[in-house]
């Protein structure tokens, strides 16, 4: 056989990855195209030759200019030493281990897993897998309060979330709040400590939990310790606090100072490799869980923060609060701050870039788009990907609705564009992660960027789409009811280029629903008796319609429809 072009595995996460008590889950990339059945080969790390036991490997699906293959495998012993056999349909085969890929089994040498260490860094809160989150802008939701937002609860519980996320909520003199002027205080626009604590509490009664937004890479110029060195410069006991480049300190016409993005000078950048910085912020994240409750925190632009600072943010904070839920805000690859140690999830926008150009823009097909979400999930181990909040916006995007608007091909984009955001609901509440809805997008809000998406909160009925509410709570009812929705595995079905339709298929156990998309203006037919072989009876979730076993069944989809089957 013609040895791959490109084979890829190392013993580290995620390649390796545990999947539970004695269980490690192994992930191969293999050059696209080769169909190849590959198997791991596999014993102790201390046992001799010819001790080696094979355990075939699952396609998962092609990621554009690679294949990838799975196994999960049992280690009595907690370590491992394996390599890959991967054989050609002619019979031809290779090795691939640490030295490389061979015809030789010798020469290909053997990956070592050195021990499986059980680690509670990697453990998630055991409430984060059926979440349901809803982002809350405070200050355009209702009254622009916490009070508002409290009477609101029964609204969102009815709508089906289990989980409510706020963007900053402490005193600052921005209608954003990203701009901190004292991290224990909440601002008197919001209200006082005590109505944060009523609307934990509330929420809490609902059966929904609450995560507050954290801005520790950069704080407001009205934070203490900036004023300080503003007034003292080098004198200032905080001026380390800081990275200032020169004295005396000057904000304008340029700060001489570093900043959030580019030269904000009201945003000056922490030193969290300071220890004082460091204490004084991780005693904050602390002061709100045991003061008001809460039940997370999401962390502003984490990816400038140095990992030290969250590696011991998440040991602290896990060992006090083991059911706390660490998001943070990473808007590019977000793998090497999901690894156990750091995070639980993150923010998913390259999931939502992949969801703009298939539904909003149109610009690529079900291909590309399945090759997309494969590459994305392969880059994080399960866990990470479980935790992710899935998100179609947020308050720094334009809204999904208003990009289907703008987007999309020859046919009427204004007519079709609630049908494609219906699409992609569709696909982010029946998809890996946690959903998270951006408030107003389940009544048809529409917005530019920032600050455009941040509009007031539609609230009166006739200004609202309730048949896309409707559709919300259809979708997230039908995720909370099913296993399979909201903690199941994710496989590709097919994908049709062509007609622009693409299913996948989502399980856990015997739990099994296969999904369908149909993203064109054609009606779409699909013969249903490959995914239906072991069973006579089909049921279609959102209708409700009982199909029932005949020799040959094909169903129609409507445009821009799909179908959900049990």
């Amino acid at each position: 056989m013609r040895q791959p072009l490109f084979m890829y595995h190392t013993s580290g996460d995620p390649f390796a990855c545990p999947a539970g008590e004695g269980l490690l889950k192994l992930r191969l990339f293999v050059q696209a195209g080769e169909q190849l059945c590959c198997t791991v080969i596999h014993t102790d790390r201390y046992h001799s030759p010819g001790s080696e036991l094979p355990r075939p490997m699952e396609r998962i699906g092609c990621a554009g200019s690679y294949d990838i293959y799975e196994a999960v495998i049992e280690l009595p012993e907690r370590r491992s030493r394996y390599l890959f056999h991967a054989e050609a349909a002619g019979g031809e085969f290779v090795w691939y281990g640490e030295r490389g890929v061979s015809v030789n089994r010798e020469q290909a040498g053997s990956f070592q897993y050195a021990y499986l260490h059980h680690s509670y860094a990697t453990a998630l809160p055991s409430w984060s897998g059926e979440a349901v989150a809803y982002q809350i802008y405070p200050s355009s939701y209702n009254q622009g309060n916490l009070q508002g937002i409290s009477d609101k609860i029964p609204y969102l519980q009815q709508l089906g979330i289990t989980l409510i996320y706020m963007t900053p909520v402490f005193a600052s003199p921005s209608d954003h709040k990203y701009n901190t002027s004292d991290y224990y205080t909440i601002d008197p626009v919001f209200g006082d400590t005590e109505q944060l604590k009523a609307l934990v509490s509330r929420a809490h009664e609902h059966g929904i939990r609450v995560v507050l937004d954290a801005v520790f890479n950069h704080s407001g110029d009205t934070f203490f310790a900036f004023r300080d060195v503003l007034e003292k410069g080098e004198q200032s006991p905080y001026r380390d606090w800081f990275f200032i480049r020169s004295f005396p300190v000057t904000t304008c016409p340029m700060p001489n100072y570093e900043t959030f993005a580019k030269a904000e000078a009201h945003m000056p950048k922490l030193n969290m490799n300071h220890p004082e910085v460091a204490d004084y912020m991780l005693g904050v994240a602390k002061y709100w869980v045991r003061e008001a409750g809460i039940d997370g925190w999401r962390l502003d632009v984490a990816n400038e923060v140095h990992p030290e600072f969250w590696r011991r943010l998440r040991r602290e904070l896990k060992a006090e609060f083991p059911e706390l839920l660490l998001i943070g805000e990473i808007m590019h690859d977000s793998g090497p701050w999901l690894r156990g140690d750091q995070f639980d999830g993150g923010m998913n926008y390259i999931w939502r870039e992949a969801l703009l150009e298939f539904f909003a823009q149109q610009s690529i097909g079900p291909v590309r788009f399945m090759e997309q979400l494969l590459h994305q999930e392969a880059l994080c181990n399960d866990q990470a990907n479980s935790a992710m909040f899935q998100l179609l916006g947020s308050h720094d995007t334009l809204r999904f609705l208003t990009a289907c608007k703008l987007g999309g091909r020859g046919w009427d984009r204004e007519m079709t564009a609630i049908e494609r955001m219906r699409l992609a609901v569709f696909v982010q509440m029946t998809y890996i992660g946690i959903p998270m809805i951006y408030y107003g997008d389940e009544v048809g809000m529409e917005g530019a960027t920032d600050p455009d998406c941040r509009r007031p909160m539609l609230w009166q009925e006739e200004t609202q789409n309730t048949e896309m509410h409707t559709w919300y709570c259809q979708l997230i009812a039908l995720r909370r009811s099913h296993a399979a929705l909201h903690s199941g595995s994710f496989r590709p079905w097919f994908t049709d280029e062509v007609r622009n339709a693409f299913g996948y298929v989502r399980q856990h156990g015997r739990d099994k629903i296969a999904l369908v998309v149909n993203n064109s203006p054609n009606r779409y037919s699909l013969e249903l008796n490959q995914f239906r072989a072991d069973r006579n009876v089909l049921t279609d979730l959102l209708s409700g319609l009982t199909i029932r076993n005949t020799s040959r069944l094909i169903v129609e989809i409507e445009p821009f429809g799909c179908l959900m089957l049990h």
